[in-house]
């Protein structure tokens, strides 16, 4: 039995819908990550995402969901996600900045973000995000039909502690499709063989922060910004995900 509210997309029109939306948040990211540079504002990256997603023929999923006031979000060193982007807020050498990127294309989301690296960060941020990578790998490589989330959960956290890093419990990936955020909430902590059973059609994101100090988090004053409650670096690498009966399909490969 598929869990309450939760959508399969099994269907072959509805599979290759998801995928164009998937590429197209994919192509957003790359062509906004090729631009970022010392000096760039988070403005800026806002404007280059709106602008690309229409010229893909999408709208921002993102732009006033919730309230939200951008069409991209962008998180700067100890920010863990949800960063508004600003005017007076350049990237500098040595940050790392995930970009997070959501488009929807007729009818359909597509759900992507990677950290990147300003200049030469130092060899602490480049633990961070490289660990972020990789744990959302471990979580992306065993999903399956018949898997359960706690499998996807317990891999992402196993991996993150092996390297002395924390995984954020306070936020989670989602399903995704026609909505931009549906049922099941994706845990980045978990135990093997618990929770929701996944079954060929589910569509999710696996989206794990990655913290270089402790787990936990605090939202600022304008409702949306989520930091790090000690100041230490984040990290998040984001993919959607399509259960297949074999395995896995990632619908947001990054590339033009």
């Amino acid at each position: 039995m598929v869990g309450v509210g939760i959508t399969l997309f099994n269907s072959p029109r509805e599979q290759a819908a998801l995928r164009r939306a998937g590429r197209a948040a994919a192509g957003t990211l790359a062509h906004v990550s090729a631009r970022l540079a010392a000096g760039v504002t988070t403005a800026e990256i806002d404007r280059w995402v709106r602008e690309d997603t229409a010229r893909r023929r999408g709208t921002p999923s993102q732009l006033g969901y919730q309230g939200f006031p951008a069409a991209v979000c962008t998180s700067r060193n100890h920010v863990v996600c949800h960063g508004i982007p600003r005017r007076d807020e350049a990237l500098a050498p040595g940050d790392i900045v995930n970009v997070d990127v959501t488009t929807c294309l007729d009818g359909f989301h597509g759900d992507t973000s990677a950290t990147f690296l300003v200049g030469d960060p130092g060899p602490e941020a480049r633990h961070v995000v490289d660990v972020a990578r990789r744990c959302r790998d471990a979580g992306i490589a065993v999903v399956r039909s018949g898997a359960r989330l706690g499998d996807v959960g317990a891999a992402v956290e196993a991996l993150a502690r092996r390297e002395g890093c924390s995984v954020v419990r306070d936020f989670g990936g989602h399903g995704i499709g026609r909505v931009m955020h549906a049922p099941p909430h994706v845990a980045h902590h978990g135990t093997r063989g618990t929770g929701l059973r996944l079954h060929a059609g589910m569509v999710f994101t696996i989206e794990p922060m990655v913290n270089l100090g402790g787990a936990e988090v605090r939202v600022l004053a304008d409702g949306w910004t989520v930091v790090t409650a000690d100041g230490s670096l984040s990290a998040q690498f984001e993919h959607t995900v399509l259960v297949t009966r074999d395995g896995y399909e990632v619908l947001t490969e990054r590339g033009e």
